[in-house]
Parts: structure tokens; sequence; C-alpha cells
């Protein structure tokens, strides 16, 4: 396992630049660990399913299930520090006012990188990124070196354990364990086994909402559009994290307010006004969201002060994903900015090189004999135009029962009395399916090499096969494809019915 421990955004403290965001609204199914997870939690969800909350102070992230899916650990280091969410935007501190300030702007590309640590164990790579935050020196040995003040489980007995003269978590695992429980309590035992891996540490992970709802009270009254737009910067944040973690984009989306007067010239209003906002396909992009709701709050009068914003999805849908090619493009290169070698130029050197016979393709035939689907030839000679269209699952539906091995010839299989034996005898799961093909063929494909080994035979002199499939469960080999052939006229010596084995499950 390997563990990434990231440092939370710290909080701002000054009371012009607190946006005063309270997550009052995050709506969850059953489970929910972490019911009130702000979104610098939900960003670090696109990289990996394994990430906890450590005590508002980090997110803890276990990759070693996912970082080949980034292209190795270096690459997803790299993406970490360009998707991490930036640091607090401050509103202008010349108006005095965040609700008459202009809506605040991204941080700049070139912002210095974020602390993190990584260790084989959580509560290591919490202790490593302290010690960085800390700005103290990291320990020579790890993790014996790491002071007992790193780990958190340890603060209630550091005074008695620098007593005794232990400061570092391999002074304190070489005391005799006894000692330790008696004197500390086993709490501390368990916490340090954990630091090392002997135990596994179970964390609260943190889960996304099935719906997006947030809410955010405001810092002072907003009576103008770049106001609302201010604070609703926040809660589009959270937006944008929650549908990369979901790989989802957003369709429709409802910006509400709720007004802090209930009369306005002794008219009454309507205590919430909602606003909502569609866009023209799936996204995600906290540029156009922003824009997008700028233009529409711009033509929407705010009927009193707003004291408290909602944001809502409404719709998502999954975002498209193009898939990369295994090979460049006709024409083009790998990097896209230089001329490459087309597709059917690579295959004609490659055959002249290697010979025809050497470079093959699979050309998919209109045939229902699991023998027949498919044929290999060379390359060059292939002809996509003749090559039958791959079926449809609504169209084939047995098709579920194929399995994903043939055997190149269909081995016949022993009975005992009546039933078929494969490395034991063999129980039927599935079947029959039966299959009448090839009658059009006069011998074209009869597999003359094939009846020699004790193979199916065919009816006659024709192509026609005639066989009934079975899904069945050996007690060795485990569940097989298997079928029972169907002849009006029986070969000369067989008294009953042939079987044979055709394919294996993996």
């Amino acid at each position: 396992m390997h563990w990434i421990a990231w440092p939370l955004p710290p909080t701002p403290t000054d009371s012009h630049t607190d946006p005063g965001v309270a997550l009052l609204s995050a709506t969850a199914g059953p489970r929910q660990p972490l019911p009130q997870a702000p979104h610098e939690h939900w960003w670090a969800l696109q990289f990996t399913p394994r990430v906890a909350s450590v005590e508002g102070e980090a997110l803890l992230l276990e990759v070693s299930a996912t970082e080949r899916l980034w292209g190795g650990r270096e690459a997803l280091l790299a993406q970490l520090q360009l998707r991490s969410p930036p640091w607090p935007a401050e509103p202008p501190a010349a108006a005095g006012n965040p609700s008459q300030g202009p809506v605040p702007q991204e941080c700049p590309a070139a912002r210095c990188p974020t602390p993190f640590a990584e260790a084989p164990t959580s509560l290591q790579a919490l202790a490593l990124l302290r010690l960085q935050l800390a700005g103290q020196p990291l320990p020579r040995h790890l993790p014996d070196g790491l002071p007992l003040h790193t780990l958190t489980a340890l603060h209630p007995h550091l005074p008695s354990l620098a007593r005794m003269g232990c400061r570092t978590w391999g002074a304190l695992r070489a005391l005799p364990r006894d000692g330790v429980a008696r004197r500390l309590g086993a709490a501390v035992l368990l916490a340090l086994d954990r630091a090392y891996g002997h135990i596994a540490h179970n964390h609260a992970w943190v889960e996304l909402p099935e719906r997006f709802e947030l809410t955010a009270e405001l810092p002072a009254l907003a009576t103008s559009a770049d106001a609302l737009l201010w604070s609703a910067s926040r809660l589009l944040s959270a937006l944008q994290a929650w549908l990369q973690a979901r790989q989802q984009g957003v369709l429709a989306l409802e910006l509400a307010w709720r007004h802090d007067l209930r009369r306005v010239d002794g008219v009454p209003i309507a205590p919430w006004h909602a606003l909502p906002v569609r866009t023209a396909q799936p996204t995600h992009e906290l540029a156009h969201l922003r824009r997008l709701l700028a233009e529409n709050l711009a033509r929407t009068p705010l009927a009193a002060p707003a004291n408290q914003i909602t944001l809502r999805a409404l719709e998502t849908a999954p975002l498209p994903h193009a898939s990369a090619h295994l090979l460049p493009p006709d024409g083009s290169s790998a990097a896209g900015d230089q001329e490459g070698e087309a597709w059917h130029q690579l295959v004609e050197r490659l055959s002249a090189r290697l010979g025809a016979g050497q470079v093959q393709s699979v050309t998919l035939l209109a045939d229902h004999r699991p023998e027949c689907m498919q044929r290999w030839q060379p390359m060059a000679e292939a002809d996509p135009v003749r090559a039958a269209k791959p079926p449809q699952g609504e169209h084939a539906p047995e098709a579920v029962l194929w399995p994903t091995w043939l055997l190149r010839t269909p081995q016949r299989l022993v009975m005992q009395g009546h039933r078929p034996c494969y490395q034991g005898p063999l129980r039927m799961l599935a079947g029959p399916h039966r299959f009448d093909a090839a009658w059009w063929e006069e011998g074209a494909c009869a597999p003359s090499a094939c009846e020699s080994n004790g193979g199916p035979s065919r009816q006659g002199q024709s192509g026609l096969v005639q066989r009934d499939y079975f899904v069945a469960l050996s007690p060795e080999a485990g569940r097989v494809w298997i079928f029972r052939e169907r002849l009006a006229h029986r070969p000369a010596g067989e008294s009953r019915d042939r079987w044979f084995l055709q394919g294996l499950y993996a």
C-alpha cells in the first residue's frame, strides 16, 4: 500500500476574508461517514476512492490501486499538484464588505506547490506531513526516528514518555509491551501497531452524496448580483469537485437565495427566490459555469437583500470521454505535431519485411458455427467490406453463455453410461442450445482432418451441422462448453450419442 498525506487549505480567520460557508445540506445515502464533507475533501476522489479526512488537518489518499491508471506515481503526484483546490481567495479589502466587491479571480497558474508526504502507512505519511508543515527536519531513519508528538494517540502521554526518555517511535517500540500496556493503556500499542502497518487501520472513507445540494450563510447581506456571485463561487468549486469525482457534467443547476426581509414597501415577498440555469451539454468547467451564472444573475433583479444561498444540481449526465489511440491516427504522430506513418503504410511495410503470412488480421464471418465465426488471413488480403458486422446484444442473447476460449479442434469426451465426462462426470448447468447450420455447403468446410482425429462428423457430403450445446460443470476443470451431435445416421460402430468439448470458461 502507498499513502499520500495532503494538507487541507487553511481556514481564513480575518473577519473580512471569512466566507462563512456553512455546509448545512449535503444529502447522502444511507451510509454517510462524513455527512458534511466540504469540497476540500471531494476533489481528491477523482484520483482514488480511498480518501479519508484526518482531524480537519489533512487528506489521506491510498493510491496503490489507481496510480497505474494515471501513468505512474510521478504523473499522479503532478496531477495532484495541478488539480488541488487553490487557497481561499480574498475579497477586495478596499471595499471592506464582500457584498460590494467583484467576483474573486482564480489563483495564478504559477502557484507554490502544496507540501505533501508519502509513506507505506497512513499514520507515517501524516507524521511526515506534520513535520514538513512545522518546518522541522525529517529524521534519517524512518519510521523509528519520527518524534512521538507526530502520532495523535500519544499526545496525552507525551509528558510521561518524556520522563521515561522516550522521544521517538523506535524508542517507544523498544519498551516491553506488557509494561507499556499497563502504564499507558492498550490504545497506545494499537496506535503504534497501526503506524508500523502491523494492524490494519480502518478509516472512515469520504463518500459523495448522491445529490448535490450545498448551502452557505453569507458573511454580509448581498444586495447585488455581483455579491451573490462572489458568495456562490465557493459553492461552484464544490460542485466542480463533486462532478469530477463522479465523472459527470451538469445539465441543469439552481441557485436559490433567502431574502432577509419579508416585506418591501409594504408588499410581501416570498422567503426564497430560485434561479434555474441550463447548459447545452454536460460540463464541469468552473469558469464556464461562473460566466453562465453571472449572465443569468445580471438579468434577475433582487427583491430584497439576501442572507443565505443554496446551490443544487438538478440534472447531470456522464461526460463523454474520447478513448486514446493505441497507434497514432493516419498521418500524425503521437505528439500530434509531427507527420507520422499512416496505418496502411505500416501494414504494407511490415508485411514486406516479415512476410505476408506473419502480419494477419481476424475477419468476422456470418456463420453460427463457433469454429467458423472468424478467419485469420494476411492483413494485406483482408477485405473489410465483406466482413460480417459484430452481433448486437439484443439480437444474440445466447452469446452471454459462450466461453472465452475455444479449442482449436473439439475434443471427444468419454462416457459413463449416458453421462459425458471431462476430468470427472459433468453436471449440466444450462442448455440445450440448438445449432443447425451450414446446410448450404457442399463439403466446402468439411473438416476431414477433424473427423480423422475423432472430431464431429458431417451429414453425408454436405456441410450440415446439428448440435445441442450445454454449459456443464466439471469437478476439476470448472465450467466447460460441450455439445452433443444430433445425427440421423450414426457413423459405423457408433451406438450412442457423441459428446465433444469445445470451450473453456476463464
